[in-house]
């Protein structure tokens, strides 16, 4: 009793067809992967916001205005010159007056450009305005001068 091939005169064709199972494997996991990765990056403006406790704010569809550490304003992620985002505040108020901003603002923006904003905010019309923090870190609390 023989165990393998056997014999034959010619010799086994050389296999031409691509193997689609590790490609389709490949797919399927990055699929995965930007599937998950995708809501995490809500937001790609990175803001070294000051840290503070207060409460959750309850607004539907609030504007949300941020200011980066160079004092560039942006609106929804999008970044504005004065004239345009007067006209884009103007335009909310109008469709809503009791519409909140929720103002982002980096730490290290000086504080006349907020209140400049915050002018901006009210001559627009707009004057629900939250300032949203990051909740702060149970060491850092403790450690907090008084």
């Amino acid at each position: 009793m023989t165990f393998g091939r056997l014999e034959s005169k010619k010799p086994a064709k050389p296999m031409s067809d691509i193997n689609m199972t590790p490609l389709i494997d490949v797919m399927l996991v990055l699929l995965v992967i930007f599937m998950v990765a995708a809501p995490l990056m809500t937001s790609s403006l990175r803001l070294d916001l000051p840290q503070a406790e207060g409460a959750a704010s309850e607004a539907q569809e609030p504007l949300n205005l941020a200011l980066d550490a160079q004092g560039q304003a942006f609106l929804d992620d999008q970044p504005l010159d004065e004239a345009a985002l007067t006209q884009k505040l103007q335009q909310a108020a109008q469709r809503n007056a009791q519409t909140e901003v929720q103002l982002r603002a980096d730490r290290a923006v000086p504080y006349g450009r907020v209140a400049e904003l915050l002018a901006l905010l009210q001559k627009s019309g707009l004057t629900r305005i939250g300032f949203v923090t990051e909740p702060p870190q149970a060491g850092a609390a403790a450690s907090a001068p008084k």
